[in-house]
């Protein structure tokens, strides 16, 4: 093991509370001269507002350290010249796609790709069937998913997140979505490409057992699971098996030491 990617919510911090170790495990990477990124599937704040909020909760992050799915979704976009782009996004997520060329908010057609986002509260029938009937056209807009997590914890619980309203586009305009985030393999690998290292040398670390433990042990990686954020115990009765189950991030540094010893 040489390289650890961190995801963030339910990590690292939980709400407007910073998890308890999480500060020292990150110093104990710094001291310790450990790679690491941060890997999320967040796509309802850019990539500058996340380094704004963890710095205000006192974790030190660069923006080049934040891999998350606008990021990717970007380099896909610009490389393949899939424009126009019909973004389903929070509008502070709009400034990560800066310099594509973005098809108007109310177009229902002349789309080549439809970016679907977390957007929260805002879906609504017709906000969803806007994005059928681009999807709808020919020839067929590229479907580009922020993600692929089936829900997340909100100040009041679980709420949806992306995978669903994709799942929903998949079904109803007969297509497969592009995911630029986890559990896709393209992300974890572009990820440990990030770091300079190899698939087998690298371990992720999540709250997530299908997102991030499954998805990075399809991808090669090592998948460790910790009983915060969106954890229950029914995780663990499932068909993914973490490589190893801490109480939180703070007990990294310790089992780590004992991985190598």
């Amino acid at each position: 093991m040489r390289a650890i990617l961190f995801d963030l919510d339910g990590v690292l911090y939980q709400g407007d509370r910073i998890i308890d170790g999480a500060v020292e495990t990150l110093q104990w990477c710094e001291r310790n001269g450990v790679p690491h990124l941060f890997v999320t599937n967040t796509s309802s704040k850019p990539r500058r507002a996340l380094v704004e909020r963890l710095s205000g909760l006192g974790l030190s992050v660069s923006a080049e350290q934040i891999f998350a799915p606008p990021v990717a979704a970007y380099d896909y976009l610009a490389e393949s010249e899939a424009e126009p782009v019909a973004l389903f996004v929070r509008e502070a997520t709009r400034e990560d796609f800066a310099g594509l060329s973005l098809l108007d908010e109310t177009a229902e057609s002349g789309a080549q790709s439809v970016v679907i986002g977390d957007i929260g509260e805002a879906w609504s029938f017709a906000t969803l069937n806007r994005a059928f009937r681009l999807l709808m056209e020919e020839p067929q807009p590229v479907l580009v998913a922020l993600g692929m997590s089936r829900y997340a914890r909100g100040k009041d619980g679980l709420v949806l997140d992306v995978a669903p309203f994709i799942k929903a586009l998949e079904y109803a305009a007969d297509c497969k979505a592009i995911v630029m985030g986890k559990p896709a393999d393209a992300f974890f690998d572009a990820a440990v490409r990030r770091l300079q290292t190899s698939r087998a040398e690298t371990v992720m670390v999540g709250d997530d057992i299908r997102s991030d433990v499954g998805g990075a042990q399809a991808a090669g990686l090592t998948g460790v699971l910790v009983k915060t954020g969106k954890f229950r115990d029914k995780d663990l009765k499932g068909s993914v098996r973490p490589d190893a189950v801490l109480d939180s991030v703070a007990d990294l540094p310790r089992w780590w030491d004992n991985q190598l010893g």
